[in-house]
């Protein structure tokens, strides 16, 4: 029996507007099963927990899922979703009463489309000369700016397994979310999200940027000479996805992926950025993970 959970969260957010409710909207054994496929949830403190599962029905509320190729969206596919799209939220502040406004960092849109496996997209571009390029580009997932979002549900239930390699898809292409979030139309994704007032006691906003921007850019520039490196010169590829030598946006995108999965092995990789992490996803909260 499918349970139908639209109307659950609806109800719960409509009467019980309280986060334990709305946390209670999510069925125990759903919840639990979610927790089992994906350890790296199961880790998190009790409380932390409690506030993801809270978090992850609000998104559900919010949010509206479409299948792709005649893929049916079940409650586990949306949970496990919502699940990891709110695990970078976790962390953040923005709890009240009606609602947790953190979810305000995925306010630019509605739509999630779920494709089966990966996505072929039609591109064209059109170079200096004034010729225009068709071509077709093989898509595990994407971010729109101010646009709907693209997973590969494929993709998105092996998160439980790719852990070792600091690899998620949703968090991946949630992570774009945040770093297109508050930049002007048209500037896209940099590597750099709005950075909250203080950060890592910084006095000003400009101030926060070129520290962030130093130290993004510091390990990118390392980052990409790694992957070269071992792409031309046979040597040990970096634990991160090469991938994310393409740009520091994607670089970005996926020093994410392995910050909030695989913790401990990025700190020892990254201990600058580790820092720099913490100070944008955890600023001031008294429950730190291990």
């Amino acid at each position: 029996m499918t349970l139908n959970l639209s109307r659950l969260w609806r109800r719960a957010r409509q009467q019980l507007p309280m986060l334990r409710r709305q946390a209670e909207a999510i069925p125990d054994g759903l919840w639990l099963l979610t927790l089992v496929r994906y350890p790296f949830l199961a880790a998190l403190p009790l409380p932390v927990q409690q506030r993801l599962r809270s978090l992850s029905a609000q998104f559900l509320t919010d949010k509206e899922f479409h299948g792709a190729h005649g893929l049916h969206i079940t409650d586990e596919i949306a949970l496990a979703i919502a699940a990891q799209a709110c695990l970078p939220l976790v962390y953040l502040p923005g709890q009240g009463r009606w609602r947790d406004d953190a979810l305000g960092w995925y306010d630019d849109f509605v739509t999630i489309v779920v494709h089966p496996a990966e996505a072929v997209a039609q591109r064209e571009v059109t170079d200096g000369a004034g010729v225009v390029h068709r071509y077709q580009e093989t898509l595990l997932g994407e971010a729109m700016e101010r646009g709907p979002v693209m997973l590969s549900w494929q993709h998105v239930a092996q998160a439980g397994d790719t852990t070792d390699r600091g690899h998620n898809l949703v968090i991946h292409e949630f992570a774009h979310k945040f770093d297109m979030r508050g930049k002007a139309p048209g500037q896209g994704a940099d590597g750099c999200p709005v950075l909250p007032k203080g950060f890592l006691g910084l006095r000003t906003a400009a101030e926060a940027r070129r520290h962030w921007r130093t130290v993004l850019g510091h390990e990118y520039a390392a980052f990409k000479e790694k992957v070269v490196m071992a792409q031309r010169f046979g040597e040990a590829p970096p634990w991160l996805d090469a991938y994310g030598a393409h740009s520091p946006a994607e670089f970005f995108a996926v020093a994410c992926e392995a910050y909030w999965v695989s913790r401990e092995r990025f700190g020892q990789a990254f201990p600058e950025l580790l820092r720099l992490f913490d100070g944008f996803f955890m600023p001031s909260s008294p429950i730190k993970p291990s």
